[in-house]
């Protein structure tokens, strides 16, 4: 195994993308095996006070590194190694690096405070997406027990619905056979006699008479 593969290995789960996988944004590929000196993904960072939220998914990266005890003055170091990096000319990787490392000594910065900030830094990160998953599973669990419990709900109001509409047409198919029952009787002693009947009882409402069509 090449010291390429043998150091991606021991930082196994710090990066996005081993050395020697695809792009970011490329295809997939199997990875290795890892072997069996390779350490296990970092354990979870612990946050002080809590993990910061993202509102609308924007992380606040200094509040989440500050949490994590990556303090401002460790951040601050990394910036302008960053910046250094960022500023390289032209040349091959091992002028680069010997570029940066004379600078960071001129610059009173230990390179190897350096790695530890950004070594840290992934771990936190890698903790911090941990940590939104783990919310969003909770808030997916308790919306999926909220949605089967409205859909119950729902189910039981139409089924309740559907009994009701049920049972209101056999009242009336039950009330119409019944009126017609009386309806014979009413009618064996004459319409006019049934009118009077109506017209003078306290106990009865006489029907209201359509208006008869206007002739021109």
């Amino acid at each position: 195994m090449n010291d390429t593969k043998s150091w991606g290995s021991t930082v196994l789960g710090w990066f996005v993308v081993r050395e020697g996988g695809p792009a970011p944004g490329g295809a997939p590929e199997e990875a290795d095996s890892p072997p069996p000196d390779a350490v296990a993904p970092p354990a979870p960072v612990p946050f002080e006070g809590g993990a910061p939220p993202a509102p609308g998914g924007r992380v606040e990266f200094d509040a989440v590194f500050e949490a994590a005890g990556v303090g401002a003055a460790e951040r601050d170091l990394f910036a302008k190694a960053a910046g250094l990096l960022g500023n390289l000319p032209d040349a091959d990787a091992a002028t680069r690096k010997k570029i940066v490392e004379a600078s960071l000594k001129a610059f009173g910065i230990p390179i190897d405070e350096i790695i530890e900030t950004g070594a840290h830094q992934i771990q936190t990160l890698e903790a911090y997406l941990q940590e939104q998953a783990t919310r969003t599973k909770g808030v997916a669990e308790e919306s999926q027990t909220l949605i089967a419990d409205y859909e119950a709900k729902i189910r039981d109001v139409r089924a309740l619905l559907e009994r009701r509409i049920a049972e209101q047409g056999a009242v009336q198919t039950s009330c119409n056979g019944k009126k017609l029952e009386v309806q014979k009787v009413l009618e064996f002693f004459g319409q006019e006699a049934v009118a009077r009947v109506v017209r003078e009882s306290p106990k009865l409402v006489e029907p209201a008479v359509a208006p008869s069509p206007r002739k021109d």
